[in-house]
């Protein structure tokens, strides 16, 4: 396994930017979250995430890590008619809202994916969406885009803490988040569950990813695993590995004859399927919402897809460690 890694490091590093994902997405990058020694385990209370559609909001920050600059874009359900592109600064819809922070591919940046980004906001998550100063493979590797997720979503739970603050009260800190993204993005957050752990993590969708490590220090999370199986860029069987590495709950959708991703942009074939799937995925886990649950399945299922799953409910969730 660590010998497959380091080979496709090395073929990464001669690649620029190609491809695209969503709404002007490119190729690979991502990151990892942190959480307290010893905090309690978080888990959603079961309820019914929002059946509507929400307008979606977006603000900005300049947050930092060390000498680390983390632009971030912040998109959100906000008041006002769902549909058209995000409206800078709009307050918030009523509601307490979970995370899901979505992390972009070599050369993207904030408004990569957007397809995906304003959709999960739509819905009614919170998603943090930053642009990494140095997105390459070696940054993946040695847990740079790790850390700085994690500090993206510090900072972005903090908001529901700052007295007066457009997000004060508005983020749902006891559900856990969720982390997902593309490529070098999908192998941070498969690294967030593995090499750099964080017990805030519940839901995480690693979309075309490579194994990232050693699974025997697995966050408990509900994993969603999304690949093409002529990705010539990630390999399929790497991501097939990971997925039987880890414990359940777990779910592989494939899509069958396609690439690096283009189920992730609109007018492919079966990229409802990706987007239902991801949506209903991040309910059940952020919301407790287990109608969402029940509807994977068919959300996943048509011709050119392929859909595995292995959906028991956990007893419990143990304190995690970070590093």
């Amino acid at each position: 396994m660590p010998m497959n890694r380091r080979t496709l490091l090395g073929s990464l590093l001669g690649l620029g930017v190609a491809g695209t994902a969503g709404t002007g997405a490119s190729l690979l990058g991502a990151a990892p979250a942190y959480a307290l020694d010893g905090a309690p385990a978080r888990t959603a209370s079961p309820r019914q995430a929002p059946t509507q559609e929400f307008a979606v909001g977006v603000r900005e920050f300049h947050w930092n890590r060390g000498d680390r600059q983390l632009f971030t874009k912040v998109f959100y359900p906000a008041a006002g008619s769902p549909g058209g592109v995000p409206i800078p600064d709009a307050p918030l819809a009523d509601g307490v809202f979970p995370v899901c922070e979505w992390s972009h591919g070599l050369g993207g940046n904030s408004d990569s994916y957007g397809s995906q980004t304003h959709a999960a906001a739509s819905a009614g998550f919170v998603v943090p969406a930053p642009t990494f100063p140095a997105s390459s493979p070696q940054e993946v590797y040695n847990g740079n885009q790790s850390r700085d997720v994690s500090e993206v979503i510090t900072r972005t739970l903090a908001l529901n803490d700052t007295s007066g603050g457009p997000f004060a009260g508005r983020i749902d800190t006891a559900a856990g988040v969720g982390v997902a993204g593309h490529s070098l993005g999908g192998m941070t957050t498969h690294g967030l569950l593995t090499a750099w752990p964080d017990d805030r993590i519940v839901a995480a969708v690693p979309v075309a990813c490579v194994d990232m490590g050693d699974p025997a220090g697995q966050v408990d999370a509900n994993v969603l695993f999304i690949h093409g199986d002529r990705d010539g860029t990630c390999p399929y069987s790497s991501a097939r590995q990971a997925y039987e590495e880890l414990r359940a709950p777990k779910a592989f959708l494939t899509h069958l004859g396609a690439d690096h991703g283009s189920y992730l942009v609109p007018d492919f074939p079966t990229f409802s399927q990706t987007q239902n799937t991801f949506l209903d995925w991040l309910r059940w886990s952020l919301y407790g919402d287990t109608a969402a649950r029940d509807r994977l399945a068919g959300d996943a299922s048509a011709p050119g897809t392929s859909w595995e799953a292995a959906l028991a409910a956990r007893t419990h969730r143990t304190s995690g460690k970070h590093n």
